[in-house]
């Protein structure tokens, strides 16, 4: 059987459960979403628009970095805000590169890219 890979049915104790593991994110940026003032939502959304706009790669960081929208009251309203974006079409991922956030040590950060939809979000 050269170029299979065996397929388990069960979940095996002490490994990832992926449908698990897409539950608490979304019940995690639904909580983080809940606890974003409109305000902040609003101009992040706008911001998140500017720089689709542009049509570079762009992480969360760059926004603030730009002087677009100021940081979060908990860094967690990030993936709500970009998740909604993308859903609408404004942004679509583009990769991972070294967070350019100060307060990490260059962890993996999604970036994002104009998703062709940004004209009509404006």
């Amino acid at each position: 059987m050269t170029g299979t890979q065996l397929q388990l049915p069960a979940v095996v104790a002490g490994t990832v459960n992926p449908a698990a593991g897409e539950r608490a994110k979304r019940d995690g940026m639904a909580r983080a979403e809940q606890r974003t003032a409109p305000s902040w939502a609003a101009a992040c959304q706008a911001a998140i628009t500017v720089m689709a706009r542009r049509g570079v790669p762009f992480q969360a960081a760059d926004l603030v970095r730009e002087g677009l929208v100021d940081e979060p009251d908990d860094h967690h309203q990030w993936g709500p805000q970009l998740a909604i974006a993308a859903r609408r079409g404004v942004i679509r991922a583009h990769g991972y590169a070294p967070s350019r956030r100060a307060t990490t040590k260059a962890s993996a950060c999604r970036r994002w890219i104009g998703g062709g939809a940004e004209e009509v979000a404006a």
